[in-house]
């Protein structure tokens, strides 16, 4: 009888716990839901705002859903701007910049992490310490060098940075270097591999979600970078995305709906980017967390 009655209340128990664990997974996710709905809202306005006509601007309230979606305000926008000719420009800069912060990080973050050599942790903690060095610092040394090297309105000063490292990317893929089992290089050193060649087709091919998470980071960079581009391009046809923007924005006259659209042809890209390539994002915060 007491056997029976434990069983009993074992069960009610049982249940009374998976009813909690039920409804504590759907507040949970009901609170997600609400954090991301506030999140997207401002990009759904966007794009609300770029396929409304002038009139439904000039109505208040505004509309929540557009009531005739004028898609030709994206080509008005780019007959307003060359907003086609500023994404050709972002995007030969973009590229660059990535072959530029692979090559460089890896090669650099491979020596820290896969050649003892004496001294190496010293020079990493100095290399890492460049991180805490304010930017505006730099900015007037760096505008010299670059004026004195007659680089100035040219690509140069906004390209050339990223083969030299970067000691954040660094440490990053120095952090995920560390894991590889270093008998994989030893081994590969007794059969006569010599240091370039294990970092090609060793340490390379195991790092690639380190590689692919550095040129995500280096491509939003290059993508959104309003300051570089500011400072060192003074030609029109040279200008990138950021800097049509701010063109847009300058004007007095300036049609909202129009604003909205070359906002959503700057944005789209870098939401394509992180919708194919999330698991990098989320890899790149938890790189090296676990030795």
């Amino acid at each position: 009888m007491r056997s029976t009655y434990m069983s009993a209340r074992e069960q009610v128990s049982s249940r009374v716990r998976i009813s909690l664990g039920w409804l504590r997974g759907a507040v949970a996710r009901l609170v997600l839901l609400a954090i991301a709905a506030v999140f997207l809202f401002p990009l759904y306005w966007m794009l609300a705002t770029a396929v409304k006509t002038d009139a439904e601007l000039a109505h208040f309230p505004p509309s929540l859903w557009p009531a005739h979606w004028e898609w030709g305000n994206f080509l008005a926008a780019a007959r307003y701007v060359p907003l086609f000719l500023y994404m050709k420009n972002t995007l030969v800069i973009t590229i660059w910049t990535v072959i530029g912060a692979v090559v460089s990080n890896a090669i650099v973050a491979y020596g820290f992490s896969g050649i003892d050599w004496p001294g190496r942790d010293k020079v990493f903690g100095l290399v890492l310490a460049t991180i805490f060095i304010p930017f505006p610092v730099l900015l007037v040394p760096l505008f010299d060098i670059f004026a004195h090297l007659g680089w100035v309105n040219t690509y140069l000063p906004l390209i050339v940075p990223a083969y030299f490292g970067n000691a954040f990317w660094i440490f990053l893929l120095r952090q995920f270097l560390l894991q590889i089992p270093a008998e994989l290089s030893d081994a590969a050193r007794i059969d006569g591999a010599g240091e370039l060649r294990i970092f090609w087709q060793i340490v390379l091919p195991l790092a690639k979600p380190a590689i692919a998470t550095v040129a995500i980071f280096a491509a939003l960079g290059a993508w959104n970078d309003f300051l570089g581009p500011l400072i060192y391009l003074q030609d029109n046809s040279k200008y990138t995305l950021s800097i049509g923007l701010a063109f847009f924005r300058s004007e007095h006259n300036l049609r909202l709906n129009l604003l909205m659209a070359a906002s959503t042809v700057v944005v789209t890209p870098v939401i394509l980017l992180f919708l194919s390539c999330q698991r990098y994002f989320v890899e790149g915060i938890t790189l090296g967390s676990v030795r």
